[in-house]
């Protein structure tokens, strides 16, 4: 078997990726709409470059092992029995769900069940989509993204190639989850950019898990962007689960767009990743809108995993709720900036955010910034954030039980993260994070 090419060194990537585009356009069946914006976004690569630590909100986060390189797409398929068993790691023990697999960023047919779908429901790959039905690819891509776009959201619109649409006609209640799986695996480094598009329609509901694993030790890029409108009414619980290599690295923008009295609530763990930036962006457009964003991320060894979350409040009588909790150890690094902006016409408005962090050690870092724009005097909006680390009260209180210092040790930092957890709504899935956390910290 040959091997995928190696990253090709560049100042930063750009024109490498901007070549590919361009390249691209003589061969493509694409329709002329989106090779417009694709050439308009590599462009705007070309122009702006990627975010640097001079970006004010990169300035913690120095990407340049990613935008030194342009990973060149898997161009072979991996090893059967690499898949095989990422595929196994995927799987959720006793989860009822319709899967649309993806392997290095395409989809993958064999390892996929979307066949099934109640009616009004829309499940299918990008790529095939965009030939067949272009129309609605046209009428998704994009909607959601209400905020400029920075150097990887620009790459990711010249260069995705596929990734999953779900698309729920009004009123339709979705019982069984749907499953978005992202496998990753190759003999060399490779890129994948991915783009899931999700329209759920009014008093519709449905529940999403968005799963990302690779071979532990791959180095490997995956830039992924999640877009979801919501109109009125409808109801979308969101679970996005990063257990990517710890060499790769992850960056992802999930994109929100809801309309009257819709209900969105979203847990974000991160558990795997060198280098990994979540960006969620929601904007709350009109009257009545429930948004809960819940995120956890561990980090240890020299890792980095930076939490971005944007949610505009534009119209009034809306609420948002955001926790999230991270665990840092070793070297680790963490960053955690939320930022919520009030509009003038938002009155009514209810919004509490807070980060909660443990250090495990005194070399691991972590710069949080809570931030509130509000330009409407009629709301309840707080922030905070604690950094610590574990409670001495709550030690003694175990260990004065009988319970010696690192099973204690492990008990408290298990329920710190379990909170996070145990708010997911789908059961086989909470079931099985709880493994999940088990293994990572493990009640001795």
């Amino acid at each position: 078997m040959s091997t995928t090419a190696t990253p090709t060194p560049s100042t930063d990537a750009r024109d490498a990726y901007a070549s590919r585009v361009e390249a691209s356009r003589g061969r493509s069946i694409e329709p002329a709409w989106l090779m417009s914006r694709r050439s308009a976004a590599a462009r705007q690569l070309i122009e702006e470059g990627f975010p640097t630590t001079r970006d004010e909100d990169f300035r913690f986060t120095n990407i340049a092992p990613i935008a030194s390189k342009a990973y060149p797409a898997a161009d072979l398929p991996p090893a059967r029995a690499s898949i095989d068993a990422l595929r196994a790691l995927a799987t959720v023990p006793g989860l009822d769900a319709h899967e649309i697999v993806f392997v290095n960023g395409r989809f993958a047919p064999e390892l996929s069940s979307i066949t099934g779908t109640p009616p009004g429901v829309r499940l299918a790959n990008l790529a095939s989509t965009i030939g067949a039905d272009p129309a609605i690819v046209e009428s998704l891509w994009g909607n959601a993204i209400k905020f400029e776009m920075q150097g990887f959201t620009a790459l990711n619109t010249a260069l995705a190639a596929d990734g999953a649409i779900l698309d729920v006609d009004p009123e339709v209640v979705v019982e069984r989850p749907i499953h978005f799986v992202f496998l990753s695996s190759a003999p060399a480094p490779f890129g994948a950019h991915v783009r899931n598009l999700v329209r759920v329609g009014h008093h519709a509901e449905v529940r999403i898990v968005e799963s990302y694993i690779g071979d532990a030790g791959q180095e490997y890029f995956t830039n992924a962007i999640t877009e979801v409108l919501g109109a009125a009414e409808s109801k979308v619980e969101y679970c996005r689960v990063q257990r990517e290599s710890m060499a790769a690295h992850h960056i992802s923008g999930t994109h929100l767009h809801l309309g009257r009295a819709a209900v969105f609530a979203s847990e974000s763990l991160s558990l795997g990743g060198a280098i990994v930036r979540n960006d969620v962006n929601a904007t709350l457009d009109a009257e009545g809108i429930s948004c809960t964003l819940n995120g956890l991320y561990l980090v240890d060894g020299d890792r980095l995993v930076d939490n971005h979350t944007t949610i505009d409040h534009a119209k009034p009588h809306c609420e948002s709720h955001e926790l999230y909790k991270g665990i840092l150890d070793d070297r680790g690094r963490g960053v955690f900036n939320g930022k919520i902006f009030v509009r003038e016409d938002a009155q009514k408005t209810d919004a509490k955010q807070t980060n909660k962090i443990l250090l495990l050690s005194d070399d691991a870092t972590i710069d949080t910034k809570p931030q509130l724009e509000i330009f409407a005097d009629d709301v309840k909006c707080t922030h905070g954030a604690t950094i610590g680390q574990l409670d001495e009260g709550q030690m003694f209180y175990l260990k004065s039980r009988g319970i010696g210092e690192d099973h204690a040790r492990s008990i408290l930092l298990h329920a710190f993260a379990a909170d996070i957890v145990e708010r997911i709504e789908v059961e086989a899935l909470r079931t099985h994070l709880e493994r999940l956390l088990l293994e990572r910290l493990p009640i001795d």
